[in-house]
């Protein structure tokens, strides 16, 4: 009999069977990596791309370690945004349906904290949530942070950009020395340095980076497009794309606003998600777009990071992120697991230099357009710079040759003369250069 592709880990048995109703066929890259260090109790940083099994690779070694007949915080996963907590509370909830006596509590801002406050009456093993709102918790008693043995910080360099790092420093201060800590970040900046040497005593650095950036489940496409004249493009693959779940990306909240509004005046129902909204209606909306009432979702950046929508089978860029990171957390939302995404980028030229940067970073495309109601091949974008880079450097070529030429004594007009002479030179190096280009692609041929 084969043996269980997780039986490695030795997992308790109910592990191993929450992770069969997962259906996981294979341990991920940073599961394979992550796993074995928590299961020993090992001070962790974990850098990766969302999408690769992040979240699996905490909580399956947490739950194998929770103590069932004890009743007191045994871990702690702090996350930065609700929605991100709440993704973790469900993904936590799939796994105590196997285990038995495991209670796992949700504490996130926006809900009524005297009802928290009631939930701590009998202390849970496993907490999820936000860190202001355990923070609080913990501060007047109500929960009983410093009994765990881990905690887990989510999406960390997101806690710098919201400003919510000091309140997990709160809490972390709160624990014993010998706590362990898990910090999982897409990026190390160095403002999130102070708090790791703070707190983590030789921790175990896992990176996992991806070989390509063009993930084999994501088709990646650009379509070129000019100012104003970019959200009817979006209206026409609007109407030729039929997703399962699609979101539209914009740089601000602005932006989404305005695509929103012009989109509704289409006739067009969109979603709507970005951190101008209230907590109410953020989660009135994700509530209506787990529930698909709506086939597109437009969002600003805090959905490419914050939030996990399953089920997006369409990425597209409204407008191209001005930070390659953002670019990789965009396109990240779709072609998860076993499905098969496609990502599409409008761009201006004004924005042509952001896509040299993202291409330049690993990404390729196939360059489209929208045509009688279809996607169709056309030119790269970058055609024209690689025509006038390939000219000049025949140009390069053919110089020294009229420079041999013309070592006669300088004569009137002869620059004129040079210039011409350079020109019918040239002229010839590029037809024999189609010429052997020609009888290459047809020796490729045969």
């Amino acid at each position: 009999m084969a043996k269980h592709p997780f039986e490695q880990f030795n997992f308790d048995s109910d592990i191993l069977a929450a992770i069969d109703a997962l259906n996981f066929k294979q341990p991920t890259d940073i599961q394979q990596r992550v796993i074995p260090k928590m299961m020993k109790y090992t001070n962790i940083i974990g850098q990766s791309q969302t999408g690769t099994g992040k979240s699996h690779a905490f909580l399956l070694p947490l739950f194998h370690q929770i103590d069932s007949s004890i009743s007191e915080p045994q871990a702690i996963i702090v996350a930065p945004t609700r929605e991100l907590a709440t993704q973790l509370y469900h993904a936590a909830l799939q796994l105590a349906e196997h285990k038995q006596g495991v209670k796992v509590s949700l504490f996130i801002g926006g809900t009524d904290f005297e009802k928290d406050k009631q939930k701590t009456t009998i202390q849970p093993q496993l907490v999820i949530g936000t860190p202001t709102r355990i923070n609080d918790l913990a501060k007047i008693g109500a929960l009983h942070v410093h009994l765990a043995h881990y905690l887990v910080v989510d999406e960390a360099d997101l806690m710098i950009d919201l400003g919510l790092i000091q309140e997990v420093d709160q809490i972390a201060a709160r624990l014993d020395d010998n706590t362990k800590m898990a910090v999982f970040s897409a990026t190390i900046p160095k403002s999130l340095h102070p708090f790791l040497n703070k707190y983590l005593e030789n921790p175990t650095f896992i990176e996992v980076k991806t070989t390509s950036k063009n993930k084999s489940s994501i088709q990646f496409y650009l379509i070129p497009t000019r100012g104003a004249a970019k959200i009817e493009k979006t209206i026409e693959l609007i109407h030729i794309l039929n997703p399962y779940l699609g979101i539209i990306f914009c740089n601000s909240r602005e932006n989404a606003d305005h695509l929103a509004q012009q989109l509704t005046a289409e006739g067009i129902q969109v979603g709507m998600i970005h951190g101008g909204l209230s907590p109410r209606e953020r989660k009135q909306q994700m509530k209506r777009i787990r529930n698909l009432d709506f086939q597109y979702v437009i969002a600003s950046d805090l959905a490419s990071r914050g939030i996990d929508i399953e089920g997006v089978s369409h990425v597209i860029n409204f407008d191209v992120p001005k930070d390659i990171d953002f670019f990789t957390h965009r396109v990240g939302r779709t072609g998860r697991g076993n499905y098969k995404g496609i990502a599409i980028t409008l761009y201006t030229p004004d924005e042509e230099a952001l896509i040299q940067q993202i291409e330049t970073k690993g990404y390729h495309f196939e360059n489209v357009d929208v045509k009688n109601g279809e996607l169709v091949p056309i030119k790269a974008h970058n055609t024209r710079r690689l025509r006038q880079k390939q000219d000049d450097h025949i140009t390069q070529q053919v110089r020294h040759k009229v420079k041999c030429n013309n070592k006669k004594k300088v004569k009137p007009g002869y620059k004129k003369k040079f210039n011409q002479e350079l020109e019918n030179l040239k002229r010839q190096e590029k037809r024999q250069f189609s010429r052997r280009k020609n009888r290459q692609n047809r020796k490729n041929k045969k």
